[in-house]
């Protein structure tokens, strides 16, 4: 179970640097850039730390999924990025391949 927590820190420490890449303004502001590094160095490192037990196809489809997912729905929200039905169809399809990954994939097993 500890390796699903460390991949949910991992996503979400992900998530929040790139939504704080794009406040950066090129690495170019002090704080937005800060958070962006830190929150890299911390998404890879539990994200290795998930490697010890989830097989990396799986861990990684999950983690970049969910990231791709995650901000998508940050950007739609917070910088009004417009998501119209192939961006959603595609969201869809994202999170339908984890749950099947997760479910059934044999590969996924820990």
């Amino acid at each position: 179970m500890q390796n699903w927590l460390f991949l949910a820190i991992a996503i979400v420490a992900e998530v929040i640097a790139t939504s704080a890449l794009k406040s950066s303004d090129g690495l170019t502001r002090l704080w937005p850039s800060l958070l962006t590094l830190g929150g890299y160095s911390i998404a890879f490192y539990f994200l290795s730390l998930t490697l010890r037990t989830i097989p990396m196809g799986t861990a990684y489809a999950i983690w970049s999924g969910a990231g791709i997912v995650l901000i998508a729905l940050i950007a739609w929200l917070l910088h009004g990025q417009k998501l119209d039905a192939p961006a959603l169809l595609g969201m869809a399809l994202i999170i339908a391949g984890v749950v099947v990954i997760n479910l059934y994939s044999k590969a996924a097993a820990h």
